[in-house]
């Protein structure tokens, strides 16, 4: 097996990384710019990143050079390259969102929290990753950047909304990126490359200027390993002012665990959450041999559906508003470049009544409450990330149009949108035909530290992070 001292750059992990730089045997100029080459000779099969800019990222990458070098890195993740969706503003990057509505010329003068927070810990900004138009869909492609693919398979979907993040992470063109999740948006795409995705209790990362798709939407971050991902979390999490919604800041620096943090740990596993039937066959079984393999691992699992039904007209409704919002402000004429499933659904939500969107938010309240209830007896939920394997990319769904767009097939993830309680998903295992399936995590409100500890544990386990898709 190779180390950490054997592997290729592309290889080496944040934590990696971390240590490479304190032992002066790597540095982040040498990486940065290994990184660099890769993306350029690879990125056009895959469509990462819509944006590099590597006289900004290498003058980064020597700044922290320096720090190291007078033995003052500001942080463990100082000259570690992170890739940022083109949905968090990035003061000197422009910010498209993936529409051609949105003009290049800026000016771009702030950053997003969570970039900011990366630029105070001294990580290397290696580029702003795809995004469906405003972060409407789960799969990853826009009128301004056409379609991003998944290296697993080049003609399938690396899901979306996070899905340049995620498709750069599988193919080690970064070892860290930061996601959005309004629906499942960071599990979705983790789930379809085999990578790492948690989002975070709502409040836990700040967000500015919050997201026009209401507190349905979180940030968080993306990676290979848990233990990555953590580290990630540790510094996006600290507070800023400007989020009204962001929860207190803690001490908490979500170091994982050991691995046996599952040992009397009550777990719940529904493979259907009671209501979502239509899931194929090969997820069903994966997912339900790493149930399994928690109960190996000392945990105390049980069959058990939460009794609150099907959330979908109510997430549907204030999607489809949000997606009314975001779009309310351009012309007709802007509104002819949109992506039409974006326009639709947008019209649509403009259809919705005061009354409706109102009933919507209070069925939202009820089944948060139901569902925080009904965690009170489990440490964690188990369920499937998302109900399908990749599928051809540039669709919107595998089945037959039905009139909610992207929501059929995943019924696992915006669940926890409407709740908002932490969620990740895990790589369980691969279909026969070589795509990654993932298992969702998903924590009692608040306890994000715990479902990053379960994680890691199960990772530590089934290390299937170290596995890569051929031609990467």
């Amino acid at each position: 097996m190779r180390t950490p001292a054997t592997a290729p750059i592309h290889e080496l992990t944040a934590v990696d990384l971390a240590a490479a730089y304190a032992g002066r045997s790597l540095s982040p100029v040498e990486v940065a710019a290994a990184l660099l080459d890769r993306i350029a000779r690879l990125d056009a099969g895959v469509n990462a990143f819509c944006l590099l800019d590597p006289e900004t990222t290498l003058a980064q990458a020597r700044a922290s050079e320096a720090r190291h070098a007078a033995g003052a890195p500001l942080s463990p993740l100082d000259g570690v390259p992170v890739a940022v969706k083109d949905i968090l503003l990035t003061r000197g990057w422009s910010t498209r969102r993936g529409s051609r509505t949105v003009a290049p010329e800026g000016p771009w003068a702030v950053d997003a929290p969570a970039v900011a927070r990366l630029r105070e810990a001294g990580a290397v900004l290696i580029g702003k990753t795809t995004t469906p138009e405003f972060g409407w869909k789960g799969v990853t492609d826009s009128p301004l950047t056409g379609v991003t693919r998944n290296p697993w398979n080049l003609s399938t979907t690396p899901g979306g909304s996070s899905g340049g993040s995620a498709a750069a992470l599988a193919a080690r063109f970064a070892p860290l990126a930061l996601g959005t999740d309004g629906g499942g948006s960071i599990r979705m795409p983790a789930h379809f490359t085999g990578t790492f995705g948690l989002k975070p209790s709502f409040g836990r990362v700040p967000a500015y200027p919050l997201s026009l798709f209401g507190t349905l939407a979180h940030i968080g971050p993306m990676a290979r390993t848990v233990a990555d991902a953590a580290l990630l979390l540790a510094v996006i999490a600290r507070p800023d002012d400007r989020d009204w919604y962001a929860l207190p800041p803690t001490v908490q620096d979500y170091a994982v665990g050991a691995p046996d943090a599952l040992g009397g740990k009550r777990i719940a596993f529904s493979p259907t959450l009671g209501w979502a039937t239509r899931i194929d066959p090969e997820v069903a079984a994966l997912v339900a041999a790493a149930a399994g393999r928690f109960a190996d691992l000392g945990a105390d699992v049980e069959a058990a559906d939460p009794p609150l039904g099907d959330p979908t007209d109510t997430f549907r409704t204030l999607w489809w508003s949000g997606a009314h919002s975001v779009t309310a402000h351009l012309s007709p004429a802007e509104m002819a470049e949109v992506d039409p499933g974006l326009r639709r659904i947008a019209e649509e939500g403009a259809g919705f009544a005061l009354d409706a969107y109102l009933a919507a938010t209070l069925a939202r309240a009820d089944y948060g409450s139901r569902m925080r209830q009904f965690m009170a007896g489990y440490d964690y939920l188990l369920t499937p990330s998302v109900a399908v394997p990749a599928f051809e990319a540039g669709r919107l769904s595998p089945f037959p149009e039905d009139g909610n767009a992207w929501l059929g097939w995943t019924p696992f993830t915006y669940p926890f949108n409407l709740t908002q309680q932490p969620a990740a998903s895990i790589n369980c295992g691969f279909t026969r035909a070589g795509l990654p399936v993932g298992l969702q995590i998903v924590g009692r409100m608040f306890d994000d530290a715990g479902v990053l500890a379960a994680a890691a544990a199960y990772e530590a386990a089934v290390p299937l992070h170290r596995r890569s898709p051929a031609g990467f």
